[in-house]
């Protein structure tokens, strides 16, 4: 029996199944949702926190720019400190909330895809784990972490390389741009890497690293299929973004016309229909690379090392 295309095997699944792409979408946004609530309780108390006398409310009052500005500066002055601290804990918790629920996520939706598979094709997984992707999505924010203060540390490069004694804002630019390019897309493939290997860690219960060194594994064994799946599903994805783009210009047209209220619920609705529709496009490609993991396709063996263990 000829063995179906990876690529079409997740785009049938991603119609014939559309439960898995609104469970994606049930954890992402809730989890979005509960950040930006608890972003803007932090806003809101952080501005209840300022200080705020007569006299810089009477210059607010003015309507002058030069004496709001003047009023402003006085009311944030030695207030950072604060907002940092506030930041840092409410990213760190965010952190933790987001590991806790992508890892129970994840382990939902890919033995959904594995039972799926098992039921369709007769294809037999190993012995299928109730084994979360924690340690995997730990190194996920830690990467994340490391690559937002790496893009930092390019300024201060472009500051050393452009001193004022002898400015070169041109090389200094040029720093930034390669240096945050290569930076981005380091963080991207490692990111990559790390959700491929959430697969075997559901599927057989490997371990961290484990599962990191299959998915390196699978690559080199079906690095064709795998590019070719991820070419199709992120052009996909461009068609989405490019009628995305589309539509949002048709509230646009009405500035003016329309109350404000209303163009700012069409932008809201093309945003919602937008990022909807690119988390039913990422569970059919996390079907796509299911298929192309799946026995006797390519049976990987790594040995755990206890050096490994995570």
């Amino acid at each position: 029996m000829k063995q179906r295309s990876p690529t079409i095997e997740g785009f049938r699944v991603m119609f014939s199944r559309p439960s898995l792409g609104l469970a994606e979408i049930a954890w992402r946004w809730t989890f979005g949702f509960f950040a930006i609530l608890t972003l803007t309780f932090l806003v809101f108390e952080y501005f209840r926190t300022l200080p705020v006398s007569a006299g810089e409310l009477f210059l607010l009052r003015t309507g002058h720019p030069l004496l709001i500005s003047q009023a402003l500066g006085h009311i944030f002055q030695g207030s950072a400190f604060r907002l940092f601290r506030a930041a840092l804990m409410l990213f760190v918790l965010l952190s933790v909330g987001w590991i806790i629920l992508a890892s129970w996520a994840r382990t939902a939706t890919v033995r959904a895809l594995l039972n799926y598979f098992q039921n369709d094709t007769g294809v037999m997984f190993p012995t299928i784990s109730r084994k979360s992707p924690f340690g995997l999505n730990f190194l996920r924010v830690a990467t994340t972490v490391g690559a937002t203060l790496a893009c930092f540390g390019t300024f201060i490069l472009a500051r050393a390389a452009s001193p004022r004694t002898n400015p070169s804002p041109g090389l200094a630019m040029l720093i930034v741009l390669i240096a945050a390019v290569g930076i981005v897309f380091a963080w991207w493939l490692l990111n990559w890497m790390l959700s491929l290997a959430a697969i075997f860690v559901v599927a057989d219960g490997s371990r961290t690293f484990t599962a990191i060194s299959k998915s390196m594994r699978l690559w080199h064994l079906r690095w064709p299929s795998i590019m070719a799946a991820g070419a199709w599903f992120g052009i996909a994805h461009l068609i989405l973004f490019s009628l995305a783009s589309s539509l949002v210009a048709f509230p646009l047209a009405f500035v003016g016309v329309l109350p404000p209220g209303i163009i700012m619920g069409g932008l809201l609705l093309v945003a919602l229909f937008y990022f909807a529709a690119s988390d039913f496009l990422y569970a059919g490609k996390l079907a796509a690379y299911i298929a192309i993991a799946k026995p006797p396709a390519t049976p990987i063996v790594v040995s755990e090392s206890p050096a490994l263990i995570f």
